[in-house]
């Protein structure tokens, strides 16, 4: 089964308290190559997290990043009493001890006092240096879940893919098969020409042509352009492409690599065969081949 290496997976949950929402953007390369981005404090988690991409993804450029936002509660701030305490005791002995001191005005608001250090005590804060361990089982969850989607994302182009590839292949199956056909017309057309242009030749010099040489000279160009092995192995690479196709998964690199091979025997193909019908399918050959190639590049 075909999988895309394009795709996008997300997923929102909540946990522990925690808003968690990963993304994941894939795109095709010729290897693995993962970028992580994490929310400040939680970098001990890269490698956790690369392992859950690696486990599922054989090739692509993946970008995940990963949000965190704490849902508040009631319980969240206090009033540590003993700070504020010592700093109205010391407000109060200063004002005892300098009245007439400018600009002070008794004790000032109480607000004011709230907003000294150490007075609003935010009891998540003691929470944080735990929390990527404590947060990891969830965050592996919601990470599995951002992947499930887009996994299902890459099978779905990955089948549009196939099917698309499915009809190239056959097309190159008939293109091949019309060539086989031809092969044989070559050779004859050209003892036909071969012998009517140096009966020509010869009659003009008033000579005889010995059957032996034009067979001799026939046989020689009958090796030239022997096209049976180009035209066999092509049929095997076609049958590799599809048993791989259907059959293997990650085959994105073996694809890659039995489509050049038939590109290169179709070359062959065209050089060796001296014909114009020959070469007007192996025309159309290399632009199929062409279009298989381009699709190919994003198969994982």
């Amino acid at each position: 089964m075909l999988v895309s290496m394009t795709g996008f997976g997300s997923a929102t949950t909540r946990e522990n308290g925690f808003l968690i929402s990963s993304e994941i953007r894939a795109v095709n390369n010729r290897f693995l190559k993962t970028t992580i981005k994490l929310p400040d404090g939680f970098a001990s988690l890269e490698t956790k997290i690369d392992e859950l991409l690696h486990a599922q993804i054989v090739r692509g450029t993946v970008n995940f990043s990963l949000k965190l936002d704490r849902e508040a509660t009631e319980n969240d701030l206090e009033v540590n009493s003993q700070t504020l305490k010592r700093y109205l005791d010391e407000a109060a002995a200063f004002a005892r001890k300098y009245p007439d001191a400018p600009a002070f005005n008794g004790l000032g608001s109480f607000v004011e006092f709230l907003r000294l250090p150490g007075v609003i005590r935010d009891k998540s804060a003691s929470e944080r240096e735990n929390l990527p361990t404590l947060l990891w089982d969830a965050i592996a969850r919601n990470v599995n879940a951002a992947l499930e989607r887009l996994q299902e994302m890459r099978k779905t182009e990955g089948a549009a893919t196939a099917t698309y590839l499915a009809g190239n292949i056959e097309q190159l199956r008939v293109s091949i098969g019309e060539i086989k056909e031809l092969a044989p017309t070559v050779v004859a057309n050209y003892r036909e020409r071969l012998a009517e242009r140096v009966g020509k030749a010869l009659e003009e010099k008033g000579a005889t042509l010995d059957p032996v040489d034009l067979i001799r000279e026939v046989a020689i160009y009958t090796d030239k352009v022997d096209i049976s092995e180009e035209i066999s192995r092509f049929y095997s690479h076609l049958d590799q492409f599809s048993t791989a196709m259907n059959n293997e998964t990650a085959c994105g690199k073996k694809l890659d690599f039995v489509t050049q091979e038939m590109f290169r025997e179709t070359n062959t193909i065209g050089s060796k065969a001296n014909s114009p019908d020959v070469l007007r399918h192996v025309v159309e050959m290399k632009s199929t081949i062409e279009r298989v190639r381009e699709m190919v590049q994003n198969v994982e």
